[in-house]
């Protein structure tokens, strides 16, 4: 049984196309992101934009196969062969580093410093779930204004679920404009608390008891401090997922053949569609294709009845075992196709690209090189 044919992603279309400037590469995590997203956006420059890929791995792997010592909150260029037609540059995200970036934009220095130096918020731009996905978005609004770069490829971050991207910018806007933040933070002796009198001062007492009084505090001058430039956190926020929804940006949802990875590309295709995010398609990467040969259209049984006769009759030891590890590796594409036609039974017109498995990790332009230019074979492997 061979997987049923589908509709297939034209990589090199979307990447050539003008109109396309911005790629998001979405899935769950571990599923190769980010060596999809360098992929692309090396075959983007190396076909003429001037591309900028945004990550968030931490490995340095992905800086040494860009030919870099290391990436940081700044694109830095990644040098191409000569005779390539764009250019290509590279970052990782520095969540603290942007988000004290905004801060020291947009508001006034003594502002800022307090904001800064405030443990409560030193606390927030480095562990609050949410805090990386929203200042992903927040580098992405910066890198789109800045106009350098034609096209800008995203791998967004390795969170517990993928939607979590899309997510985390309302979620964090929740908890800092949330009524608890808001009444923990208020002067006792402002309005409706200085009615409570005596049963306000309990309340924030036996709060501080559990949080500490110390965090109440730090809690209450960091709210002071950044209500002047928290409408700006929204307002940006909220364009830049505006600018997700526009024909110039394009999503390439990511995923391996496993049931896990695969539902998790379909509940993010499923939220795309629902928001009205335009999806390019789905990668499916480490597949296991099969090979050609004279053995290439025998199913799984037929090869373990012809291992078994070899067996039976004391010959061809080694053309037994060629038999059964292709029985096997057909098992394993049937069971891809099966995972992949599920998904595409549900969302019907996905394109498609599969990427081989391939025997090592990707750790030079050459192997990212590789990527790309199967990315955009399987468009043409009909």
């Amino acid at each position: 049984m061979s997987p049923a044919p589908h509709e297939r992603l034209d990589v090199d279309a979307l990447v050539d196309d003008p109109g396309t400037r911005i790629i998001v590469c979405c899935g769950a995590g571990g599923v190769g992101k980010t060596t999809t997203a360098a992929a692309l956006g090396l075959r983007a420059a190396e076909r003429g934009r001037r591309a900028v890929v945004i990550t968030v791995d931490p490995a340095r792997r992905l800086a040494q196969s860009l030919g870099l010592e290391s990436l940081d909150n700044t694109p830095r260029p990644v040098p191409l062969p000569e005779g390539a037609a764009g250019s290509m540059h590279a970052m990782m995200l520095d969540m603290k580093r942007t988000f004290d970036e905004v801060v020291e934009q947009h508001a006034d220095p003594d502002r800022a410093r307090q904001i800064l130096d405030n443990p409560f918020y030193q606390t927030l731009s480095t562990s609050f779930s949410g805090t990386q996905e929203y200042m992903a978005m927040e580098k992405l609004g910066q890198l789109r204004q800045s106009e350098d770069w034609d096209l800008i490829v995203v791998d967004t971050p390795p969170s517990r679920s993928a939607l979590d991207f899309l997510d985390a910018p309302e979620r964090l806007g929740r908890f800092l404009d949330g009524r608890l933040i808001r009444f923990l933070s208020a002067p006792a002796s402002t309005g409706a608390f200085r009615l409570l009198g005596a049963g306000f001062n309990l309340v924030t007492s036996a709060i501080g008891r559990i949080v500490g009084a110390q965090l109440l505090d730090d809690l209450r001058s960091f709210v002071a401090a950044f209500d002047t430039v928290f409408g700006g956190f929204q307002e940006r926020a909220e364009r830049t997922y505006r600018l997700l929804r526009t024909p110039g940006t394009a999503f390439v949802v990511v995923a391996v053949p496993d049931t896990d990875a695969m539902r998790e590309a379909s509940y993010f295709v499923e939220r795309l569609a629902t928001d009205s995010m335009p999806l390019a398609g789905l990668v499916v990467n480490r597949t296991h294709p099969l090979p050609g040969g004279p053995a290439a259209g025998l199913g799984a049984r037929e090869a373990v009845a012809a291992a078994e006769s070899l067996e039976r009759s004391g010959s061809h030891p080694l053309a037994s075992a060629a038999l059964r590890l292709h029985a096997e590796r057909v098992r394993t594409r049937e069971r891809e196709g099966r995972l992949r036609d599920t998904l595409l039974s549900s969302h019907e017109g996905v394109r498609v690209a599969e990427v081989a498995a391939l025997p090592e990790d990707v750790h030079d332009l050459a192997g990212l090189r590789g990527i790309g230019e199967a990315l955009a074979r399987a468009s043409r492997d009909r």
